[in-house]
């Protein structure tokens, strides 16, 4: 890419202020020579530097340093949002600089999300279940042609996984991967969107051919993420803007706001839920059977081709949802009932309702529930299957999410029996401090709390309490991670799955 494209990208996005060169003039226009220089690299990371790249100054504590360290690497040419007096360099000043670096990742990688069909889910819970539920099914469409970014693990060529860094990558590394899996042949792309990719501008003008929004409550509140659940909504509702067809949960909390500001942007909509009023497929739950269930036509139905009978692995009515909103994403993009009834009796995710059994009988589940609402559902659907004691342990991490914390205990108070409370990265905060204020809001006087410090004693103490079959134990918020977070280090952890079985 010519610097002359990277300055046109940014004025026609009326994101461009002016161009300072090495003898600090300023312009509006490059100069011929520098319009023809050729941009062989992107990069933010002032380590990663080489002849020929452009480098982002972003993030609230940036250095000047760094960006000396990048001159030093060979780096000519900067984008940030204020000039730094460096030498040598050449400052390309923009009104924001995290716009700026996704719309020249879009073109510097040829623009590979015109080139995959991509299916998008938000929520507060469900993203990653549902984006493993899509994945399977088209895989069954396009022979295993199908890209996955999600929170857990990514594949670029549809077959090996690696262990993903952020729920959505920031828009350098998005944009590189989406251009790798276009070499690798994929001709589809799931991944989840966080509310944090669009605060953060890193899917700033990516258009989905499907978004999907399962549902919302109140989560990630704290200094470093949302100011409050106004901000953190509005974020989530920006999928709706940027998706060429919508589906929506139609009893997801905000529904009616959701809908309106659905129709005023005039995309197709699909509605599903757990009724025909109102929706376009709805399920029914086998009371029998934890895994079966039905899809069957809503009253406002226009094609009624995924009606029919359905079995997952994953326990619990809110991964039948899951499924059947995965279903009809799916479907948009090019699948068909017989590819979901065959994938989904086969789709696991890690971490998520991992069950193992103790001698007595009693049921362990692993599952990476972190928040109210993904918790209140794990603990409602193994009451129900539990007569006996429901044991829980987890914890809430520190310097984010700080609203989790009320949550959990009112969570607690109305399903546990037992409380086990510890640390879940716990990062500069006291892992004893955060249970405690956990452990404030528990207030049903049923629910017994204990506290410990370290996760495996937590668990092992929790399996000590088990009697019978009729007991259960849930271990929340972890799921697979393999490490804590402490002192913003992640330090090894052998995993709650490994712990377990261990002691068993």
């Amino acid at each position: 890419m010519h610097l002359s494209k990277v300055i046109a990208i940014l004025k026609q996005d009326y994101n461009f202020r002016e161009i300072i060169d090495e003898q600090n003039i300023w312009h509006y226009h490059l100069s011929k020579d520098l319009a023809q220089i050729k941009i062989k690299q992107l990069s933010y990371d002032s380590r990663k530097i080489s002849e020929g790249t452009l480098f982002f100054v972003k993030g609230q504590n940036f250095k000047k340093s760094f960006l000396e360290q990048a001159v030093n690497l060979g780096m000519r040419f900067y984008v940030s949002q204020i000039p730094f007096k460096v030498k040598g360099t050449t400052a390309i000043l923009v009104n924001n600089v995290r716009e700026a670096m996704a719309l020249i990742a879009q073109a510097f990688f040829n623009h590979p999300e015109q080139k995959l069909k991509i299916v998008a889910f938000t929520g507060t819970k469900g993203k990653t279940t549902s984006a493993y539920f899509v994945k399977d099914i088209l895989d069954q469409t396009t022979k295993q042609r199908t890209a996955l970014l999600s929170t857990i693990k990514t594949t670029l060529d549809g077959k090996k996984y690696f262990n993903s860094k952020l729920t959505t990558p920031e828009s350098l590394e998005l944009y590189k991967m989406m251009n790798q899996a276009v070499n690798q042949k994929m001709t589809h792309l799931v991944m989840e969107v966080s509310s944090q990719a669009y605060k953060m501008k890193r899917v700033y003008g990516l258009i989905f051919d499907v978004g999907v929004f399962l549902n919302i409550s109140e989560d990630h509140i704290g200094p470093i993420e949302h100011p409050n659940f106004e901000d953190y909504l509005y974020c989530k509702r920006q999928l709706l803007y940027n998706s060429r067809r919508i589906i929506l949960n139609k009893k997801a909390d905000y529904f009616a706001l959701l809908l309106e500001e659905s129709k005023e942007i005039n995309v197709p909509i699909y509605l599903y839920g757990k009724s025909a009023s109102g929706t376009d497929y709805f399920i029914k739950t086998d009371t029998d059977n934890f895994f079966k269930f039905n899809v069957c036509a809503g009253s406002r139905n226009r094609d009624s081709s995924l009606t029919g009978e359905y079995i997952i692995r994953l326990a619990g009515d809110f991964n039948k949802e899951n499924a059947l909103a995965a279903m009809m994403a799916a479907f948009l993009v090019g699948a068909d009932k017989n590819a979901a009834q065959k994938a989904l009796t086969k789709t696991t995710v890690p971490g998520r309702m991992e069950i193992l059994v103790q001698k007595n009988g009693a049921h362990v589940y692993v599952d990476y529930a972190h928040n109210k609402l993904s918790l209140a559902a794990l603990l409602q659907f193994v009451k129900t299957h539990h007569q006996g004691l429901l044991i829980v342990v987890l914890g809430s991490p520190g310097s984010k999410g700080l609203s989790r914390r009320k949550d959990f205990g009112e969570v607690l108070s109305k399903f546990a029996d037992i409380a086990v409370l510890t640390e879940d990265d716990p990062d500069f905060e006291d892992p004893i401090e955060i249970a405690q204020k956990i452990a404030n809001h528990i207030t049903s006087p049923k629910t017994i709390v204990k506290i410990f410090t370290k996760r495996p004693q937590a668990i092992h103490y929790a399996l000590s309490l088990t009697k019978s079959a009729n007991d259960a134990i849930v271990l929340a918020g972890k799921g697979v991670d393999c490490y804590q977070i402490i002192k913003s280090e992640k330090v090894p952890y052998q995993g709650d799955l490994a712990i377990v079985q261990k002691f068993l």
